[in-house]
């Protein structure tokens, strides 16, 4: 069996209006592509992330469509120029539905 996903982001808590800052982010996924067998012999079920998502202040910034050849444990980098203090919303969508998310606040001097 599989641990459950665990989000994890690297946002920086404060920024200089107009910084351009790095944003990176990773969730703890087995990305099980349905082909493997487990121990008895039978397949173990497709589970994939085939969505990436990253909102601020509601508007989405970044979005990512992900496929069965995207490693275990996916990792997203991406650039993001601070203009306004707010909050991200990461969100990471499975191929069966279930959904993971977490959120990071950033200041704006």
């Amino acid at each position: 069996m599989t641990a459950a996903s665990m989000p994890r982001v690297r946002v920086p808590t404060s920024a200089k209006r107009g910084e351009v800052i790095e944003i990176r982010t990773l969730i703890t996924h087995a990305m099980e592509s349905g082909f493997r067998k487990d121990d008895a012999g039978r397949l173990v079920p497709r589970k994939i992330l085939s969505k990436f998502t990253a909102s601020f202040n509601g508007a989405v910034i970044f979005e990512a469509d992900w496929h069965p050849a995207v490693a275990a444990n996916p990792q997203q980098s991406f650039y993001f120029k601070a203009r306004e203090s707010g909050e991200f919303q990461f969100t990471w969508t499975d191929d069966d539905g279930s959904v993971y998310g977490t959120k990071a606040k950033l200041a704006v001097t």
